[in-house]
């Protein structure tokens, strides 16, 4: 299977067509317009199998598959604490494989902001996450971390190892959290401001000799976004 996920920086509608060449069977596509409220009949025919989700119909999470693969969504909690998180968007691919596609938030969290989203969803979601491909966009770094807070980058990445769940990146790369020579993500699309913020974590037993994590050349993409998209061959 081959993943794309890419953060669009809205207007996907117009940018869709330049994934087409890596052929993906599943795109987990952050910022992007849902596909039944926009009127423009080429990103509609685009998505004939997908799912979304938002609070704002021009920005928000999907999860497009080509026509032939079985996508559907799968209804998890949300809520910690009385607390809603976001963006998680959980799927079944071919009734068989969970992929969780993530685009962690700030939410108005003055504390629990990004990663802290990301401990949040997965504390009420814990016995589906270690069976689940997570990929995404999680505004996150263990240059970032805090030292008071039990759930910062590192402590997540942790957490997942625990469970036998890795970086694909950083198990191919052979390198270390916090140490990655390959951006994802270019802060006001500034050359020398690239932080490595998007990932995938599987099970360790998907990876094999046939795996892949491919970060897409800034050079080629950032007339379209300050991410870069990320082709994964699970």
């Amino acid at each position: 299977m081959k993943i794309i996920t890419w953060n669009c920086n809205g207007a996907f509608r117009k940018k869709f067509s330049f994934l087409k060449n890596f052929d993906a069977d599943v795109l987990v596509i952050q910022e992007c317009e849902n596909p039944l409220l926009v009127k423009d009949v080429e990103y509609l025919n685009f998505s004939n199998n997908y799912v979304w989700i938002g609070d704002n119909k021009n920005k928000g999470i999907g999860i497009f598959a080509k026509s032939n693969i079985k996508l559907e969504r799968l209804d998890l909690p949300t809520t910690y604490n009385k607390y809603d998180v976001k963006y998680f968007l959980p799927v079944i691919i071919n009734d068989s494989q969970i992929l969780i596609g993530v685009w962690a938030h700030k939410n108005n969290s003055p504390t629990f902001e990004y990663i802290g989203q990301v401990w949040k969803y997965f504390q009420i979601n814990s016995e589906i996450i270690y069976k689940s491909i997570i990929v995404g966009d999680f505004n996150s770094n263990s240059i970032w971390n805090l030292w008071d807070r039990w759930w910062n980058h590192s402590d997540v990445v942790e957490m997942f190892e625990k469970n036998n769940l890795v970086s694909m990146y950083h198990e191919l790369e052979n390198e270390l959290q916090g140490k990655e020579t390959i951006k994802t993500f270019y802060l006001h699309k500034n050359i020398n401001k690239g932080y490595h913020i998007d990932y995938c974590f599987v099970p360790k037993k998907l990876i094999n000799d046939n795996s892949k994590f491919i970060i897409s050349k800034f050079d080629e993409f950032k007339i379209l976004s300050d991410h870069v998209p990320i082709i994964i061959q699970i």
